[in-house]
């Protein structure tokens, strides 16, 4: 059974940071893709950051530069630093696996998720 646990959320005023955190549990998630993706009260998720088995990393226009998806040598735990938080940013985080060797972003090729993490940045 897979079970991603995701950590770090929180209260930070803008231009701060925080340090999310996603451990996977489970056969072979050293194989995995993994994304992050964030919703945003009355919005639909949308993807953030996503990293393959191998290192390679992709990030959503409104994150980049700021956000950064890293996972250890051993896979976990899988990582989104993200800096200079903006009011825009507060969003219920979620961590999600794919078998797939590629970053997307649709929510549908990611198999597992976590329960989320909130993040609120205030103005």
């Amino acid at each position: 059974q897979v079970r991603l646990v995701e950590s770090g959320g929180g209260l930070v005023q803008a231009g701060d940071s925080l340090r999310l955190s996603c451990t996977v549990s489970g056969r072979a998630f050293r194989t995995y893709t993994m994304g992050w993706f964030r919703q945003a009260h009355g919005k639909e998720r949308e993807f953030v950051a996503g990293i393959t088995p191998g290192g390679i990393t992709y990030y959503a226009d409104s994150v980049k530069g700021r956000f950064t998806v890293s996972r250890d040598i051993a896979g976990n735990p899988v990582n989104l630093q993200m800096n200079s938080l903006k009011p825009e940013d507060t969003a219920v985080f979620y961590c999600a696996g794919s078998t797939g060797g590629r970053v997307t972003r649709r929510e549908s090729d990611y198999t597992y998720w976590g329960q989320g993490t909130q993040v609120t940045v205030s103005s």
